[in-house]
């Protein structure tokens, strides 16, 4: 049970989706018919819109209102289409993430108590922040070392932002619990396990030598990638609140008429775009996870930059192979196999019909075989795909989700540079030869090495094992004879806890009920 605290927090959210007017914009068609008149008379509440005022600036300006935290889950939420809906998804991912900025003395006071050292000890200048963001802002500076003077990038840290989060997360996570009651047929979309995803992103992503970790891995393994790279970590200067990196000149890949200007082959960096990332996915199983067009350069040299890796994901080698093969599967028309692809991974329930699933599979795959290659929109495609794995039951997966939301991001990127981008086409070179290495020969050969590892560390721990299924039969045997009991510490403390639960949620509702009419009597 959330505290009465965290409940005034979410009046306070709700009110300021009302005012607003994110409310009334929500698709309210699936639910109850009192949902649908509450939403109603929410609308009696919102501000003017403004006359070139649409959902998604409402909704923009409404997660703005409300903080650090919420622009956060907001960008979290843009990875998750199959919680939010696909529309709502779309107006998240052009949420900005620009905050104030913070000012030079508390910078310095971050970093110095960071690292252990004077700024003027780590960096021979250290200049006004350049960039703001929800977590953090990022500052221009100078380093001496053994080779001279280079200029490096300086994130760090939003002063309070941690505590800042921690309590916006206590209101979170009463929403989700809230949904998971009053709303049964979400549950599988599992909102308390999506909560605790954002937490445990969002904790990683505020520790920024996790942030530094992932860059210096990314790095190793695209070491040797044609025409594309990451920024060198400073690691002397890098710390839990700061990280120091390679100063990056280049052109954003937001800005086309710069990269045109600059003389870079469109074309050529679409293409090398999409590569890349399959190659981070199917080879590595360790991919970037926000790759949109602000935290992407090109540099003079012609490569692609990717910076900012607050948000990574991570595909074992299981799911890398079912990915490609649900991939080869729709290439090639064999539904039958996506859909035993789909079972055999346990995305799909067992107890559906693996025919009628390949004939829904069908219905999403025909229609692309139909098309030009350059006009299949992988956007269109994953909204066909949520809907027929929400008639089938099929739960969150959320390795999956942020794959294919990072993909769909990666893509429009693309198309910006260019419009007639055939995602399939440029794929192939990639796709096909991790197929074909995986698929075949070599991913038998890869098995039986795995499962003779599997085995051997079985054997090692043969005889541990053997000692606890002794003691679990003994354990067994003793509850058979005289029965499983409760000492009478642990019932009355049981019994505490329910009864603090119950007050605890009466407490909040009156606390809930107060607020609101507080609100009205203030608007009256």
């Amino acid at each position: 049970m959330s505290s009465p605290a965290a409940y005034l927090r979410l009046a306070r959210v709700g009110w300021v989706l009302v005012r607003e007017g994110v409310v009334t914009e929500l698709p309210l068609q699936d639910l109850p018919a009192s949902a649908r008149f509450l939403a109603r008379v929410a609308g009696l509440f919102a501000r003017r819109r403004k006359p070139d005022e649409g959902r998604s600036a409402r909704l923009a300006h409404a997660i703005e209102r409300l903080g650090p935290s919420y622009v956060k889950m907001g960008q979290f939420l843009a990875t998750r289409p199959d919680v939010v809906g696909v529309a709502i998804a779309d107006d998240l991912s052009s949420l900005q993430d620009r905050m104030a900025t913070f000012t030079m003395a508390a910078a310095k006071v971050t970093v110095e108590g960071s690292l252990g050292r004077s700024i003027g000890d780590l960096y021979v200048s250290f200049g006004e922040p350049i960039a703001a963001a929800s977590i953090a802002q990022v500052h221009p500076a100078v380093v001496r070392d053994k080779d001279g003077e280079r200029r490096v990038a300086v994130k760090v840290i939003r002063p309070g932002v941690r505590q800042r989060f921690v309590h916006d997360l206590q209101a979170m996570y009463a929403a989700s619990h809230l949904q998971e009651r009053l709303l049964p047929h979400t549950r599988r979309l599992k909102p308390v396990e999506v909560t605790r995803t954002l937490e445990q992103t969002t904790k990683v992503e505020m520790d920024l030598r996790l942030e530094a970790a992932a860059l210096s891995e990314l790095g190793e393994n695209t070491a040797n990638d044609p025409g594309f790279r990451v920024p060198k970590v400073d690691w002397e200067r890098t710390g839990r609140d700061v990280v120091t990196m390679e100063w990056i000149d280049g052109v954003k890949m937001s800005d086309i008429e710069g990269l045109r200007a600059a003389g870079h082959d469109l074309n050529a960096l679409a293409d090398t775009l999409i590569q890349s990332f399959l190659r981070h996915t199917l080879r590595d199983g360790f991919f970037h996870a926000d790759m949109h067009q602000g935290n992407l350069f090109v540099d003079p040299q012609g490569h692609i930059v990717a910076v900012d890796m607050g948000i990574v994901g991570r595909l074992g080698r299981k799911e890398r192979r079912f990915l490609a093969e649900i991939l080869f599967g729709f290439i090639t028309r064999d539904y039958v196999r996506v859909a035993n692809v789909h079972f055999e991974a346990g995305y799909v329930p067992s107890h559906h019909d693996v025919a009628s699933f390949a004939q829904a599979i069908r219905a999403i795959g025909e229609p692309i075989h139909g098309q030009p290659a350059e006009t299949i929109s992988m956007a269109k495609l994953l909204t066909l795909l949520f809907e027929v794995t929400e008639l089938f039951d099929m739960e969150t997966r959320t390795e999956l989700v942020m794959l294919q939301k990072t993909m769909v991001v990666v893509e429009g990127v693309a198309r910006t540079l260019n419009p007639r981008f055939n995602m399939w086409k440029a794929s192939e070179p990639v796709v096909g030869g991790w197929i074909r290495d995986n698929l075949g020969p070599k991913r038998i050969l890869a098995d039986l090495r795995e499962g003779a590892h599997a085995a051997l560390r079985l054997a090692e721990a043969a005889p541990e094992i053997a000692a606890k299924a002794e003691k679990l039969s003994l354990d067994l045997a003793t509850m058979a004879d005289k029965g499983f009991r409760f000492d009478e510490a642990t019932a009355e403390a049981i019994g505490r806890s329910e009864a603090r639960h119950g007050r605890s949620g009466r407490v909040a509702l009156w606390i809930i009920a107060a607020a609101l009419t507080y609100i009205a009597w203030s608007l009256g």
